[in-house]
């Protein structure tokens, strides 16, 4: 009964919103009967995956994705199509080469990934050895291995212990959860860190020497330089091996030793082999390439002009993050968002629909790494928060629209905050309500890039997503491939997209804005 109420009062007020925000109802038919029976997010999804390959940032396979998006955008019918500098990124990155297998007491392979921005085993065939296992309770224990690691193949023990799961990998939002989102007050008041400040000391203690111990680790690795170090995924098991970073993409910053990431299931056996006094081999071959000739961060650009002759110079974004880590083809993180972005203007353009003003759409690149792509995309054309000296273009866009939580069909979308926006974007979740997509929450949702622009008074909006298997399986790991993603989710998305980019586009007014944040100065641009 309460669920029905609530479902009652929702349709009342997304009834009422509709009465005030004007709906173009031909043109959103249009635009479900284009997304839905003539779509080519799937194909568009293949080529950034499969034809593209891993897309880190500056990578080859980036560069792949992002001129065939230009190109491809430009055949579609969009206008100023280009690959925009953003500043400087670094060196790109990739792995070119890896074998790792133990062969005693018996040969086995092993699933393994080398961490980003690390280097190559020494020499041009496979380095073997016995494991070195460091065993360690505190810094004074890890003394005992200075001096004995150069060259070796070295581990590090771990207390992990794999359980079985009980739980589905794929899941998506019941009409609970939905609710709760949509009862939500708004973002918490509650002060960042305070769960942290308010855990016992004992709690902290044993934090902080588990962290020392863990930066002492890195220091005699850095200083003794192994011939490889293995690692063991701390998430995931059944082969899922999550892996990003373990180098640096600075420029001049010196090459981390070769490293690589193993599955759990992997490096526990190897482990607890170890500890029963076998002599374990290994023999890997991990070649990596460095590539430092153009060390500028690129975002693909491209625009569908407005036709009002009032508001053609003001602009409607939409865009998601086009690069990936290295272990698979980054199809949940964030292809997805990329084709369904892509798929969107290219419903607008071929339902042949005359938006008043422009819609410019963005591919990202640098958001794995902090958003590097977004904010200074945003920095350089409408405002550094920094200091919040705003430039001409930030009172012309109305609002930025992303898409990064995987391959899971749009629920609604999260306001930031934003009161303002609720009934307007009720109104335009209504057409698309039998879609599954009815729940707006004033809840923030952070990590992508949504939040570049949020940060500068822009309206900046990030869509519900179902989960899909995007924490447990995809996320970061040698699983995001194109097998899993969900072609009917990312055709409803596309349509949605499509629709609130043309609502925007079609409003009188520009979308609400919040309150002008305040300068955050220097020191606290990493905080968003």
């Amino acid at each position: 009964m309460r669920q029905l109420f609530s479902f009652l009062l929702l349709f009342v007020f997304i009834s009422l919103s509709a009465q005030t925000e004007k709906l173009d109802v031909t043109a959103m038919d249009k635009i479900k009967k284009e997304g839905l029976d003539h779509s080519k997010v799937m194909d568009i999804a293949f080529h950034l995956t499969d034809m593209s390959g891993p897309r880190l940032t500056a990578s080859p396979g980036f560069m792949r994705a992002a001129n065939w998006a230009k190109e491809e955008l430009e055949k579609m019918g969009l206008k100023n199509a280009k690959l925009e500098p953003w500043g400087d990124f670094g060196k790109g990155w990739e792995q070119k080469k890896c074998y790792v297998a133990m062969t005693a007491p018996y040969y086995f392979p092993i699933i393994a990934q080398p961490l980003a921005w690390t280097g190559s085993t020494p020499g041009e065939n496979e380095i073997k050895g016995e494991i070195v296992l460091v065993k360690a309770a505190d810094t004074t224990e890890l003394l005992q291995y200075a001096g004995k690691l150069k060259g070796k193949i070295v581990m590090q023990w771990s207390d992990a212990a794999l359980e079985p799961s009980f739980e589905p990998d794929g899941s998506r939002f019941d009409e609970a959860a939905l609710e709760k989102m949509a009862n939500a007050a708004g973002p918490s008041d509650e002060p960042r860190g305070q769960n942290r400040q308010n855990a016992n000391s004992a709690e902290q203690q044993a934090r902080m020497n588990r962290f020392l111990l863990l930066r002492r680790m890195r220091e005699l690795l850095a200083n003794e330089k192994p011939g490889l170090i293995l690692q063991m995924s701390a998430r995931g098991n059944d082969g899922t091996i999550f892996v990003s970073s373990g180098g640096s993409y600075v420029k001049d910053a010196p090459e981390a030793p070769a490293s690589v990431m193993l599955s759990s299931d992997d490096y526990l056996r190897i482990q607890r082999l170890i500890e029963a006094g076998e002599k374990v081999m290994l023999e890997a071959n991990v070649k990596t390439r460095f590539y430092d000739q153009d060390i500028r961060g690129y975002n693909v650009i491209a625009e569908i002009p407005g036709t009002d002759p009032l508001l053609k110079d003001e602009i409607v974004m939409l865009g998601g993050h086009l690069d990936s880590w290295h272990a698979s083809t980054g199809a949940t993180d964030n292809a997805a968002g990329c084709s369904v972005m892509m798929e969107a203007v290219r419903i607008l353009l071929v339902s042949g629909l005359k938006p008043r003003r422009t819609i410019r759409i963005a591919l990202w690149s640098g958001e794995e790494q902090g958003l590097f792509g977004s904010r200074n995309y945003v920095k350089n054309h409408f405002a550094d928060p920094s200091t919040m000296e705003l430039k001409p273009e930030h009172k012309k866009i109305s609002a930025y629209y992303n898409l990064d939580n995987g391959t899971g069909k749009i629920r609604g979308v999260y306001l930031q905050g934003n009161k303002d926006v609720k009934p307007i974007f009720a109104a335009w979740l209504e057409p698309f309500a039998t879609m599954g997509a009815n729940t707006l929450t004033l809840n923030n949702t952070g990590g992508t890039d949504h939040l570049s622009f949020d940060a500068v008074g822009i309206p900046g909006f990030q869509f519900i997503q179902d989960p899909i298997e995007y924490n447990t399986r995809t996320h970061h790991t040698n699983m995001d491939s194109y097998d899993h993603l969900v072609a009917d989710d990312l055709k409803q998305a596309s349509v949605i997209v499509a629709g609130f980019v043309y609502n925007t586009a079609q409003r009188q007014a520009k979308i609400p804005r919040k309150e002008l944040p305040k300068p955050r100065g220097a020191n606290q641009q990493r905080g968003f």
